[in-house]
């Protein structure tokens, strides 16, 4: 692999904050799932009693992919986004932002924008993680709807911001 090559882009310097909190997530999830019973109550219904039930090693390794797997999946594209043709990266005022002279500083803004939105990904993970694990040292076990619904709605409002910000850095378009 070059040094000049998008992949090894990944390892460089750009994002060590990434990997540690990639590995911290990936650490939580360990260290806490490992404290859950045999038989993990994974599914909850509307009064937050359990009605879904996996085995630990099976609740860790989907929990352990999702928290690892799905933002290496929003990362790692970002890393390639300026071997493609201009014509396919979707932005407002295409022609502006993807000149050359602001090319190299659009691809690096949308990278980081993939790593925020990545790390909001993996807290969520982490958030529903802890609160199965929460939800299962409760007998019977049981998901409490305050705290879930909370997490959840300060995921989307950081998500509506993530976006929000997006939109906003590429609607405008200095005059001249």
């Amino acid at each position: 692999m070059s040094s000049n090559s998008p992949l090894a882009a990944l390892f460089e310097q750009k994002l060590p904050s990434f990997w540690v909190l990639l590995i911290a997530a990936a650490a939580f999830v360990w260290a806490t799932g490992n404290t859950l019973p045999p038989l993990v109550a994974s599914h909850f219904g509307l009064g937050g009693q359990a009605d879904g039930f996996m085995a630990r090693s099976d609740y860790m390794t989907f929990m352990l992919i999702g928290v690892v797997a799905i933002p290496l999946l929003i990362v790692i594209p970002q890393r390639f986004v300026e071997t493609m043709p201009p014509r396919l990266i979707n932005v407002p005022n295409r022609d502006y932002w993807l000149a050359p002279e602001r090319f190299e500083s659009t691809i690096g803004y949308l990278r980081s924008h993939a790593v925020w939105f990545a790390v909001l990904f993996m807290a969520l993970l982490c958030f529903i993680h802890w609160e199965v694990v929460q939800a299962n040292a409760r007998t019977p076990a049981r998901l409490m709807a305050r705290p879930f619904v909370m997490g959840m709605v300060v995921y989307v409002v950081a998500v509506l911001f993530w976006i929000a910000a997006l939109i906003r850095h590429f609607a405008r378009r200095p005059a001249g």
